[in-house]
Parts: structure tokens; sequence; C-alpha cells
């Protein structure tokens, strides 16, 4: 699967796109609201808040959402404690994945999960049952109007990035996690602020998905998933031919 703003475009082509969109709304004032708790409420002193303020922006969240996303975080207006965890398991195919989840209640969102799981043919393992197939990385993107693949590319290098995949609508930057504040100081100072920045995993070894039937199964077990209020993002190491992602 080449890229997340592929994957990303395929998704919201899937269903009805008001009732998708509260949904993304509800998840990103969640992670507004939890980067404002574990720091301070002002995003130019709060890196996580300010990634989780551009991602919003960049799905055209209200200005009046995000506001009230960042007062929720303020001392004593929210009682519920969030915490991150993380869930592995394989999709049909054999193809793995890595969800992300928000809860303020694991016993809850667990068994949620398992059971799209089974009901979708797939597994879930324990912790580190495909966390080898991926590597942690910092992770940034930019549109492509920014700049040329080329000037991305060296802009990057010179930043102290490792690698950027380029297509018609996104650059998707890739570097240390170590190295994620200083590659975006880098490039904010060149391009302006990324649409997205967070610590992320890039798959190491992918499985192939070779045929429609299996694409289109992988895509409706995701988006199972990511109706999922807990769950915040969903990544997976499928390799989808160009021919079929066209056709999903």
């Amino acid at each position: 699967m080449s890229g997340h703003s592929q994957f990303k475009n395929i998704m919201h082509r899937k269903g009805a796109q008001d009732q998708m969109r509260a949904k993304v709304f509800s998840k990103l004032a969640r992670e507004i609201t939890v980067a404002a708790k574990l720091g301070l409420p002002d995003p130019a002193s709060n890196p996580r808040l300010r990634s989780a303020i551009l991602a919003a922006r960049a799905e055209n969240m209200p200005k009046d959402n995000i506001e009230r996303a960042i007062k929720k975080g303020a001392p004593g207006e929210d009682s519920a404690n969030y915490e991150e965890v993380r869930y592995e398991g394989f999709a049909p195919g054999n193809v793995s994945l890595i969800v992300e989840a928000l809860t303020d209640n694991r016993t809850r969102t667990a068994p949620n999960l398992r059971a799209i799981f089974s009901k979708r043919g797939g597994t879930m393992g324990a912790a580190g049952s495909v966390a080898f197939n991926f590597e942690r990385v910092g992770y940034l993107e930019y549109p492509s109007s920014v700049a040329s693949a080329d000037a991305m590319l060296e802009a990057v290098i010179e930043a102290g990035g490792e690698d950027v995949q380029s297509d018609e609508e996104t650059h998707a930057v890739y570097c240390q996690p170590d190295d994620l504040s200083s590659v975006r100081a880098a490039l904010e100072a060149k391009f302006g602020d990324p649409t997205v920045c967070r610590l992320d995993f890039k798959p190491i070894v992918k499985t192939p998905v070779t045929d429609l039937e299996s694409a289109q199964k992988l895509m409706d077990f995701i988006a199972q998933l990511e109706e999922d209020d807990d769950v915040q993002r969903v990544i997976t190491n499928a390799d989808i031919p160009e021919e079929i992602l066209k056709k999903l």
C-alpha cells in the first residue's frame, strides 16, 4: 500500500460522509483533550497539542470544536482518565495490524476489538506478536503543492530526515523518532506547518494482497475497527498493487 494518503482517500470514499466526519472529529477532539491534559494548553509550548490541532485543521474541524476540546483538557474540566493502549493482530490474509487507541476503560475497548477481529476473520494477538514487522519512526506529512518531490527530498536530507514518499497529493516524510522535533523545525522554516506530525509505525516486512476480493475484505475489516470510538489509528503492513487500489 503506497503511502498514508492513498489509504485515507480510499477510506473516505466508503460509507456516509457526514457520519464519517462526525466520527473523525470525535477522535481528533479526544486527542486534543488528552494532549492538553498531559501538557500545557498552549500549542506553542506543547508539541503534541500542536500536532493534534494541525491534524484537526487538516480535516477542516471547526475552530469552536478545537477550542472546546482544548478547554476540556484543563484541570477540573474532564474527569475521564484516558490512556494510550496498543493492540496487535492479524487481518484476513495474514496481514499484520497495529491498532492504537485512547480509552478511559480498557475492559470496554479490548473485548470490543476482539469481537471485531473474530467476526471479520482476523486474529487478535498478544503484545509483540506483529510489532517486529514494523519500525518506530517520526512521521510528517505535507501537501504536494508545497514543493516538488526532488525539492522535498533535498530539504528532508538537509533537515536530518531519512526518507520521503511523494505522490500526487502528499509528501510523507520519515525520520528517527528522536529527530522528529528537529526535522519538524527545519521543514517548518521552509514549508510552514505540516498537516501531520507524530510518532508512527512503518512496515519493515510487507504482506502482499494481490486480488481485489482480499483487498476489499481488508478495507472492510479496517473500516470496522476504525468505527470503534476508542480507536485512533490502524497501521497495516499490507502491500496492495496500484491497479487493485484504483478499483476499491
